[in-house]
């Protein structure tokens, strides 16, 4: 049977007892209707990960014993960034969630020309503590243990001047240039619309910032289907995906 992974906000180490959240005690002790003595993996974003056991399921907490450390936290070699505006409905919430388990590092949501979500006060901390919450669950399912950081929203600008990656690609079907073959970068920041994509003004802003062009073939991606086919081009080629064991 799966060892379920959770993901907990407090400091952990061997040998600890503790009371995990409200949230993932229900679904261990509602959902997946656990018992003592189950076995867990618990990770808090530090890094690594540790063995552990319930101990009690209490109403709303769940008592664990915590074991042993690993030190695995399979991240990619290649430190890799989403900008990408934001979009309506659940398209973003399956971006960021198949972000997260193809390995990005980064990922910052941008205002652009063509964003028709608006955002602001209470809402938009609302949405960001959403969003927060499908990188976690992302990472107890792929078994990444450092969360991908979530940028504050931000306008393009912003990001075009505080960007720093080596190599920084705009996503745009009106050039015809794939991803250079040079040598392997540290890091990457992939740049990308959101529904309609970026507009002609903002993509020579991009330019001009020193973002390269990225087309990536003769037919038209969607806002949420462009960005997962870029990062896994990028991760297989410079980063971590591959298509073999060798």
């Amino acid at each position: 049977m799966r060892i379920p992974r959770v993901f907990t906000s407090q400091t952990l180490a061997s040998g600890q007892t503790l009371l995990l959240e409200e949230a993932p005690s229900h679904h261990l002790a509602k959902v997946l209707r656990m018992q003592p003595g189950r076995e867990l993996v618990l990770f808090n974003g530090q890094g690594g990960e540790f063995q552990a056991e319930i101990l009690t399921l209490h109403k709303r907490q769940v008592e664990v014993v915590v074991g042993a450390w690993c030190a695995e936290n399979r991240q990619s070699p290649l430190e890799l960034e989403l900008a990408i505006g934001l979009s309506r409905g659940d398209r973003l919430d399956w971006v960021l969630q198949k972000a997260t388990e193809l390995g990005v590092t980064r990922i910052s949501l941008l205002l652009t020309e063509r964003t028709e979500v608006k955002l602001t006060g209470e809402r938009l901390q609302k949405k960001r503590d959403h969003w927060q919450q499908i990188l976690i669950s992302a990472c107890e399912q792929c078994q990444r243990n450092l969360v991908p950081e979530l940028a504050d929203v931000q306008t393009l600008d912003e990001w075009l001047t505080s960007n720093t990656a080596e190599h920084k690609f705009v996503l745009h079907h009106r050039d015809n240039r794939g991803l250079p073959a040079h040598e392997t970068p540290a890091s990457v920041a992939l740049l990308i619309g959101p529904e309609g994509g970026l507009a002609d003004e903002e993509i020579q802003r991009a330019q001009a910032a020193g973002c390269m062009p990225l087309t990536l073939g003769p037919r038209v991606l969607r806002t949420e289907t462009a960005p997962l086919t870029a990062i896994s081009l990028v991760q297989y080629m410079w980063g971590d995906l591959r298509s073999s064991a060798n």
